[in-house]
């Protein structure tokens, strides 16, 4: 099998790609006239999801578990298994092991390996590192065009990224004179018969860079919700965020005022035209979008910060015409740029090519070194470059998953 590997980057038009191929527009590279292919991707997931939700059929499910109670991990193996059922000729994977945990990623790859030997594989994959090792021909889109290429991939290096000047200060620190911001004694929580956290114990004070680890499934979504406010299992616990009891009489926009938090789900939430001086202004008055004409002040923060990313000459161009990488620079800033107390960046390099994954590594750890506010990153993979100063690691255990500072 000549399996084939096509490296993308976040300039990469995937569905335009996709497209082209399966309609075998590439042939002179890989020829898939007249053979069944299947996509492997998490639109795929979520397209089953969809419609289990409508007529409450479970399609890819296994053990007639529904998709949306599974973990990531477990989603894209149920779809797997589904394809495989269906024998097709060839797979396109669309980054198979995003979003995934390395226990995970090496099941995927065991199963991908063994089935290679009767199935074309045909691998997207913005990370040079998540290429399967089987495969030996690759290919990148250059203008448009797929071209075969005759370099040693493995020997390539990224060109270092270094942002020039300080990080913008403060316009009105957050109060918090506290030097605790979160701590956990003993806090286990279930769902029914289901144990998804054991006796955690952790404290985060001011000024740390922390980093959150664990395999799907093992609470960290858990954590985050009950440390931002939303989850009621917090309440009863003994559970102090900033200084306050969970549940003694602080509300929701008491603890959010205080976090800077980005997922890139959130980029979901800004489907309007905003320039991009717009998002960081928004930004600094907590909306989305703007609607209130911005001092001279916050405009002269937002040139620096704009400077900093080197996309002051952009400033006036619109918010989703930026790349992914960029679009990730924007709203990493738009977090921090009030320079809360704690900044919370949930899985923010998923999906991202390794050099704009690189430059974003680079922004956090400046952010770490240069302002007293405390950074928790939380991430399937471990980044190359990236300088946390302590990991939480959740491990799963049959009463919960269990907490290890490391």
């Amino acid at each position: 099998m000549q399996h084939l590997g096509i490296f993308t980057d976040n300039q990469t038009n995937k569905k335009e790609l996709i497209r082209k191929l399966q309609n075998n527009e590439f042939s002179d590279i890989v020829n898939l006239k007249d053979i069944s292919g299947k996509l492997f991707s998490q639109l795929a997931v979520r397209r089953f999801m969809e419609e289990e939700e409508k007529h409450g059929t479970k399609y890819i499910s296994t053990k007639g578990q529904a998709l949306k109670t599974m973990s990531s991990g477990e989603q894209k193996k149920a779809l797997l298994f589904h394809i495989l059922d269906q024998k097709p000729d060839y797979i396109l994977l669309d980054n198979p092991f995003d979003n995934l945990d390395i226990s995970f990623q090496n099941d995927l790859k065991t199963l991908l390996q063994e089935k290679a030997s009767g199935t074309l594989l045909i691998q997207l994959a913005s990370r040079k590192s998540d290429m399967l090792s089987n495969i030996r021909n690759f290919a990148k889109v250059i203008d448009g065009q797929l071209r075969i290429l005759t370099e040693d991939i493995q020997g390539e290096e990224e060109e270092a990224t270094i942002f020039m000047g300080s990080i913008p200060p403060a316009i009105e620190p957050i109060p918090f004179n506290g030097e605790t911001l979160i701590s956990f004694e003993k806090v286990s929580v279930s769902y029914g018969e289901k144990h998804v956290l054991k006796d955690i114990d952790w404290e985060v004070k001011t000024g740390e860079f922390w980093q959150l680890i664990g395999n799907n499934g093992t609470g960290k979504t858990t954590i985050l919700s009950m440390i931002t406010g939303d989850n009621p299992k917090a309440f009863g616990q003994e559970i102090y965020i900033f200084g306050n009891k969970k549940g003694s009489g602080e509300s929701v926009w008491d603890i959010k005022e205080k976090i800077g938090y980005f997922s890139p789900a959130m980029t979901d939430s800004f489907s309007g035209r905003h320039s991009v001086e717009n998002m960081l202004i928004s930004g600094l008055l907590d909306s989305i979008g703007l609607y209130i004409k911005p001092t001279e002040t916050q405009k002269r923060i937002i040139k620096d910060w704009l400077l900093l990313l080197s996309l002051w000459e952009r400033r006036n161009v619109q918010f989703n015409d930026l790349s992914l990488g960029d679009q990730r620079l924007v709203m990493t800033v738009r977090a921090m740029v009030k320079h809360p107390p704690l900044l919370i960046l949930d899985e923010p390099t998923s999906g991202m090519d390794d050099a704009s994954a690189s430059i974003l590594v680079q922004l956090v750890n400046k952010i770490a070194q240069e302002t007293q506010t405390t950074i928790l990153f939380v991430s399937h993979r471990k980044e190359p470059g990236l300088n946390p100063k302590k990991i939480l690691e959740l491990k799963h255990t049959d009463k919960g998953s269990i907490g290890i500072v490391k």
